[in-house]
């Protein structure tokens, strides 16, 4: 049976959302564009000199207090995870979120007003195909003091349940699961709103946070044994009209729940934007218990270190080839050579920041042979040695996040010894090594096999620069 080919997914057209933000409480506006393949979601901060842009992924968190904020340089983003939920949520793969201030619009406090303006954006679907992270075994993720535990397991979609419960303030545990995408997120999860304790209204407010925050955009819960006073003083915090009080749930908003466990289901929300910065989708099952986001984040952080391969794979190779991390076409879009000069055909082995292994098919056709030496055909060792420098090049490169913007440039080679010759027909085999990177200097150790017998070894030392910044050289 032949599996149908998901296609990566954008918008046709822009929309825009004006609102206050929930911490800062300035008014902000962001617009939804489209996005060519491959691009990922980007945000861009528009009202800053240069518009830079912040890709969403876990490179660029800088704080997750009370929400996912990422930056770059002097440029961020606060309160990303509602608009992150929105766009994943309806499977959107690339699209540009240019942002006009310094926080999202809490808009009702739940990602449902985003899902609502992306749906009038028309989705399309685009040529590329959508690539997954397949969780392949179960793994697990605790923090005792917290009281958090996350299992994943493997699963054919994504699936999420969840689990919360806050003795301390008499909250009585709630539980949810959502098995579809498709079928649940929208009408079952975009529209739970963020909740929060009294005590922590309180303390944000006395602090100046949450300016943006009111009883329309967050279930607040409270206490059966509120004291009176801290009513009234919540009441003036808010600009309250009238005497605030808790219902028989304990909370103090007066519009009724959404969902019966409201609560627990915008905690699927916060994860459901956590989740995209991961930087592709995945298949499992997430269990977690109490999870916020900054477990959420270390999650990413572990699923992101055991699938570095498959993540890094799906960035840049088309389709999964059975033994091979990167396939010629994955290598041609991290290395900037071409033939004759590129001298690596696949990679079939790689720890990032630590080793990899490259494969170069010796054929009779090699442009070299052909005065190197007509009738006694040997690949000269200075090309050896390139095909191992560019092995390591794909090494050193890949800890960037945009390899292919950036080059290495190898400025020694030593103690380089040959053993052997290379000859047609021959396969070899380069198995390098990160030894040592400071201030910019990446040392490689590295060998060149064909089958068990060692043809070439040496060290080399490279620097990466981006290559906008060698145009002169």
């Amino acid at each position: 049976m032949i599996k149908d080919i998901e296609h990566q997914q954008t918008i046709t057209h822009q929309g825009s959302y004006k609102g206050i933000g929930l911490h800062s409480g300035e008014v902000s506006k962001i617009t939804f564009k489209p996005a060519d393949e491959n691009t990922g979601i980007i945000f861009k901060r528009i009202d800053l000199p240069g518009k830079p842009e912040i890709p969403a992924d876990m490179k660029h968190v800088i704080s997750l207090d009370r929400g996912t904020n990422i930056g770059i340089k002097e440029a961020s983003v606060a309160t990303i995870e509602h608009v992150l939920a929105a766009i994943k949520g309806l499977k959107i793969d690339n699209i540009i979120v240019e942002v006009d201030g310094a926080e999202i619009p809490v808009a009702d406090g739940s990602a449902i007003e985003f899902i609502k303006i992306l749906k009038k954006c028309e989705i399309v679907k685009q040529e590329a195909e959508r690539r997954y992270l397949v969780i392949k075994k179960p793994l697990s993720f605790s923090v005792p003091e917290k009281d958090v535990d996350v299992v994943v397991v493997p699963s054919e979609s994504l699936k999420i349940t969840f689990f919360i419960d806050f003795p301390d303030y008499h909250f009585k545990p709630q539980y949810t699961s959502m098995v579809s995408l498709e079928d649940e997120f929208e009408e079952g999860f975009a529209s739970a709103r963020t909740f929060c304790f009294v005590h922590e209204i309180l303390q944000l407010k006395r602090a100046g946070l949450i300016k943006g925050g009111n009883l329309d955009n967050a279930i607040v819960v409270g206490d059966s044994e509120l004291e009176k006073e801290k009513l009234e003083e919540l009441g003036k915090l808010f600009d309250y009209d009238g005497d605030l009080e808790l219902n028989e749930d304990n909370l103090l908003n007066k519009r009724p729940l959404r969902y019966y466990n409201e609560q627990v289901r915008h905690k699927v929300v916060d994860l459901m934007g956590d989740l995209a910065l991961l930087g592709i989708s995945i298949k499992g099952h997430i269990l977690a218990a109490r999870s916020g986001h900054k477990t959420n984040i270390e999650l990413m952080k572990k699923i992101k270190k055991l699938y570095e391969n498959e993540i890094l794979q799906a960035k840049y190779q088309k389709k999964t080839v059975k033994n091979v991390v990167f396939d010629n076409e994955a290598i041609r879009r991290i290395l900037p050579h071409r033939y004759p000069f590129l001298l690596v055909d696949k990679i079939t082995e790689f720890v990032p920041g630590e080793t990899i292994v490259g494969i170069k098919n010796i054929t009779t056709n090699e442009p070299f042979f052909q005065g190197h030496f007509p009738d006694h055909p040997i690949m000269p060792g200075v090309l050896i040695i390139e095909a191992m420098a560019q092995t390591g090049g794909i090494l050193v490169l890949n800890k960037f996040e945009n390899p292919e913007e950036h080059i290495a440039y190898f400025v020694t080679i030593d103690d380089v010894k040959f053993r052997k010759i290379v000859v047609p027909g021959d396969q070899l085999r380069f198995k390098m090594k990160l030894a040592k990177s400071k201030a910019g200097i990446s040392k490689i150790t590295g060998k060149a096999y064909v089958g068990n017998d060692l043809v070439c070894q040496g060290t080399l030392k490279a620097k990466i620069m981006k290559k906008e910044n060698d145009k002169n050289s």
